[in-house]
């Protein structure tokens, strides 16, 4: 144990050594944070000689929990069987307990977890008997589950809530909880929130849990939604000994709840709570550390680090001005060649965007140059549903006879298929008379299909995005077969990629929320552009445009030796070639002076 306590450096021994009592640890990027965690339950099972089944471990993701038990477990010798009182997930925390302890709420043990495809299928159930207008399942299980992240139920929702679908949402949300119970399920909103029901209702029961798990270890606390919040605080209150490890500065999930002002307020929920900062950072040259302070300390509305390191000074950030997204697509892929002359392989790199309609220019320039490539978290852009989709109806026109676009379509429903073999008869004669582009618009209008997407619904406006996304690549190829022949060859590339394996070691594609917790070797940030990142969703909104430079903060550090940053002057969006302008997150003075844009 001492030989891993001297390895640490001065402040990360120091939250080591704090077992007893509340602490905090700011973790900047890449400052071993996960090394602490772990060496910290070591010292507390070794030398404090904690009881193991005392201590609970939370993190984010299965991944992080099966690794922290992988490196406790071959410190102490006990070959994978860690003997903790929990470490994993809130969620899988919550059902364990629930499981145990939930008829004390009326919820059988036998539950069963509705997945997100379940979830939809009740809500769309619940609308044909409320007949609740022509909004999406989505947005309904959206505002639900936002709802239920505030520990709001059903009977309190128009308490809270007040916008115009307020009372719309209230009815299907207790349709929807009425299905849930009747089919004893739950959701995983429902596992934290009927945690906290039972931890409220049950005094007794939390005590239990409370002298059973006395020291409480919550990483990424900066991720935690209020739910989560009000569990851990409820769990720690009676002990006090709790560390919570986050950063402010990577707080980039506002979107689907989480909450950076649990930091702020863990420090007054905790009076006397010891705040530890870890700023060495053990991944990224000084270069990149210091573009990645001067970007973020731009932000006004928390505290930031400033990260050093004992690596090299390293190379200056490079900044390219492409002509247009093909151009700025080309350019990585020329630069991936040089990277592979001076020893890098094609897995030391990676490929970061803002949204992923983004990836299409991307993939089509590597397919086309022979680079490997690996679409972390996402699926190849002609792979997509909402793409999928719009080919088939293309594909009729094209070829009447093709069963296989018919049968993608009347899976879509019987009235929209009606809908669309009415237009598709009036305009048989004359769809050549048409654009693809135009025949994509005319497509929309005909079967309503845009409309089942709600741009108020992250998922529907990601789905909205990568449909604007097809119209630009219509643009480019405007006879309807030869768009067709395009997309063919293109999902040719894929297969034959696949059969070669040239995947598996390719470079790794992905947005910047799917890059949190990864570095490499070299990093391609792309697409920095006014309406890009930050998001055109953002800008007028000062907490949310903070949250888009946290982001770019979290792209530029996961860059460990190389970093390079692209945009483009001119742009295909909606299927018009529209000037760009530079990000403000990279813009200098003499850009403002010469382009008359001021911040």
């Amino acid at each position: 144990m001492s030989v891993l306590i001297d390895e640490l450096n001065k402040n990360q021994r120091e939250a080591v050594l704090a077992v007893d009592g509340p602490s905090m640890v700011l973790a900047g990027a890449g400052s071993g944070k996960t090394r602490v965690l772990v060496t910290k339950v070591i010292h507390m099972i070794t030398v404090r000689q904690i009881p193991p089944e005392q201590i609970v471990m939370i993190t984010f993701t299965n991944k992080a929990a099966r690794e922290m038990k992988e490196r406790i477990a071959s410190v102490l010798g006990t070959e994978g069987k860690i003997s903790l009182g929990y470490i994993g997930t809130f969620h899988s925390f919550c059902c364990r307990n629930l499981r145990k302890d939930g008829p004390h709420i009326g919820l059988d043990r036998s539950f069963t977890i509705f997945d997100s495809d379940d979830q939809l299928a009740i809500i769309k159930k619940a609308l044909k008997k409320l007949d609740a207008g022509k909004l999406t399942p989505a947005y309904f299980l959206n505002r639900i589950s936002d709802a239920k992240n505030q520990l709001i139920p059903p009977d309190r929702f128009l308490e809270v809530y007040s916008f115009y679908r307020a009372p719309e949402v209230a009815e299907v949300y207790e349709t929807y909880q009425n299905e849930l119970r009747k089919n004893n399920g739950v959701d995983f909103d429902d596992l934290i929130m009927l945690c906290v029901q039972l931890f409220m209702k049950h005094p007794a029961v939390l005590d239990d849990y409370q002298e059973r798990y006395r020291y409480l270890l919550v990483d990424e606390f900066q991720d935690t939604n209020y739910a989560q919040y009000v569990l851990t605080r409820m769990l720690a209150s009676k002990y006090r000994n709790i560390t919570a490890v986050g950063d402010f500065s990577q707080s980039i999930y506002s979107w689907r709840g989480a909450d950076i002002r649990n930091l702020e307020k863990f420090s007054s929920d905790f009076a006397g709570s010891r705040v530890v900062y870890l700023e060495e950072n053990y991944r990224s040259t000084q270069k990149i550390l210091d573009f990645a302070y001067e970007t973020i300390s731009k932000n006004t509305g928390h505290p930031i680090l400033k990260l050093v390191t004992s690596n090299e000074e390293g190379e200056d950030i490079i900044i390219y001005d492409a002509d247009n997204e093909e151009e700025e697509a080309r350019y990585v892929a020329r630069q991936i060649a040089s990277e592979l002359e001076l020893g890098l392989s094609y897995a030391d790199m990676a490929v970061l965007y803002r949204t992923n309609a983004q990836s299409r220019a991307i993939e089509e320039s590597f397919l086309h140059h022979g680079i490997p490539y690996t679409l972390i978290g996402g699926v190849r852009f002609y792979e997509r549903k909402e793409i999928k989709d719009i080919l088939s109806y293309l594909r009729l026109f094209v070829n009447p006879a093709d069963e296989i676009s018919a049968e993608r379509i009347i899976k879509m429903g019987k009235r929209r298929w009606n809908v669309f073999k009415e237009f598709h008869t009036k305009l048989q004669d004359r769809w050549r008379d048409y654009s693809t582009s135009e025949l994509i618009k005319r497509i929309y209008d005909a079967t309503g299909y845009l409309k089942q997407y709600d741009p108020d619904v992250e998922e529907d406006y990601v789905r909205l995005e990568n449909l604007r996304e097809l119209q630009s690549v219509a643009h480019t190829f405007p006879d309807p077969v030869t768009f067709l022949e395009q997309v063919a060859l293109v999902e040719s590339e894929y297969s034959e990629g696949e059969k070669r394996g040239k995947s598996a070691d390719g470079v790794r594609l992905m947005t910047m929320h799917q890059a949190k917790g990864l570095e490499f070797p070299v990093v391609f940030i792309v697409g920095l552009e006014e309406g890009i990142l930050p998001h055109s969703r953002s800008i007028d909104d000062v907490q949310q445009l903070e949250e888009e430079r946290r982001l770019f903060y979290v792209a530029i550090t996961r860059a460990m030796k190389r970093l390079y940053l692209t945009y483009a002057r001119r742009r295909f969006i909606f299927g018009r070639r529209i000037e760009r302008l530079k990000s403000r997150f990279i813009r200098t003075p003499a850009d403002d002076y010469d382009e008359g844009y001021y911040l």
